[in-house]
């Protein structure tokens, strides 16, 4: 059974920089598309970045283009989301999620989510 685990959350300063992490203890996220998820107090869930099986394909939301970057370490079974230059509209839950039907950033295309992160950005 797939079980993801974010972490790297916490309370950072505008246009700061943090790296959150997800990794499964029990499958290979090596077969799986992956994307990390947003949710802030109040709004609905957003997508933030996919990453396609076998990593050809990237997908962001335009509000974090040339901010943040979604990889993949094979070897510690675990993906990435580098996060720079934060602001306060990135205070949000973030959530990693595996699936295995290629749609983006799509939500519905993920079967499984970890519980989420919550990242602070402010001063």
């Amino acid at each position: 059974q797939v079980q993801l685990v974010e972490s790297g959350g916490g309370l950072v300063q505008p246009g700061g920089s943090l790296t959150l992490s997800c990794t499964d203890s029990g499958f290979s996220l090596y077969f799986y598309n992956v994307a990390w998820f947003r949710q802030a107090p109040g709004k609905e869930r957003e997508g933030v970045s996919a990453l396609s099986r076998g990593d050809s394909v990237e997908n962001y939301a335009d509000s974090v283009k040339g901010r943040f970057t979604i990889s993949r370490d094979n070897a510690k079974n675990t993906v990435y989301l580098h996060m720079n230059s934060l602001n306060p509209e990135d205070t949000a839950v973030y959530y990693c999620a595996c699936g295995s039907h290629w749609r983006g950033l799509d939500s519905g295309s993920y079967e499984y989510w970890g519980r989420g992160t919550q990242v602070t950005v402010s001063s």
